[in-house]
């Protein structure tokens, strides 16, 4: 087999899901995914790190060679590495490698809360599955498109939250402590808003209970309209296939494709 034929069928197993191998190369990785930031999370339990502490550590370096190798291996077998390593989802390989490596690089008791925040960051090795899960760049796309209308409809929400806080904070704020500043009314109009309804604020007085009435009922409005923004950009993106451009490795290409919708490179 000539060096060509490997590295294309190296790009087959790595970037393609179709394929027995592959399939079984993307859920190898879900499953190494899944148990590293099992892993993370239970170093941040202080009784089990400190028993088992020595065992996290290896577990830990052991998941770091191997998506640092499957990163490489990423960047090797592309025809534009540089595309790719700057790419959203190269960016996230290179993000669940780079944490552990840097923590042993940065020495020092005055930068501990330097290195926890890196090792906080491997908790985002969960991105990579997306990569990995059919039909989750449709997802990815569908949001990126809409994120323009999401955006007007954030500014919305938090307007109405603002004027809300503040219409709180000016009935009920001088005879209810839960209201004594508009900060606070905010924070009680993004908590009715969003449906989390702490109960830690509530209104006292019937012109304060008629605002909050209000202000309930208009979430069922709010809530239904970023699923319909997202919805609708899903339906726009048509039949895509899991073939993998061989300059970038971007996947989510139309079946008619003939070139890269990312970096413009020839699919074959």
């Amino acid at each position: 087999m000539n060096k060509n034929s490997f590295r294309n069928k190296l790009r087959e197993v790595i970037f393609e899901a179709e394929t027995p191998m592959g399939k079984a190369f993307d859920i190898s990785l879900l499953v190494l995914i899944g148990l590293s930031v099992i892993v993370v999370t239970l170093e941040s339990v202080g009784s089990i790190a400190e028993e088992y502490g020595d065992l996290l550590v290896k577990a830990e370096w052991f998941f770091t060679i191997v998506f640092t190798v499957e990163f490489l291996l990423r960047v090797m077998i592309v025809d534009r590495p540089m595309r790719y390593v700057t790419s959203l989802y190269g960016l996230v390989d290179l993000l669940s490698c780079l944490p552990t490596y840097l923590a042993v690089i940065i020495p020092g008791a005055q930068s501990l809360l330097v290195v926890r925040i890196l090792r906080l960051l491997r908790i985002f090795r969960i991105l990579k599955m997306v990569n990995h899960v059919e039909g989750g760049d449709v997802i990815m796309k569908a949001l990126y498109s809409s994120r323009a209308k999401i955006m007007v409809f954030f500014m919305t929400v938090l307007v109405f939250a603002v004027i809300s806080g503040t219409l709180m904070y000016f009935v009920e704020g001088q005879i209810n402590d839960g209201y004594e500043n508009i900060p606070q009314s905010i924070y009680w109009a993004i908590v009715t808003i969003s449906t989390v309804g702490y109960g830690d604020i509530s209104p006292i007085t019937a012109i304060g209970k008629f605002i909050a009435t209000l202000t309930m009922l208009s979430t069922y409005a709010i809530i239904a309209v970023p699923t319909g923004i997202v919805t609708a950009e899903l339906t726009k993106s048509g039949d895509t296939t899991t073939d993998a451009c061989p300059g970038c490795g971007a996947h989510g290409h139309l079946e008619d494709a003939k070139y890269c919708r990312k970096c413009g490179n020839e699919l074959y």
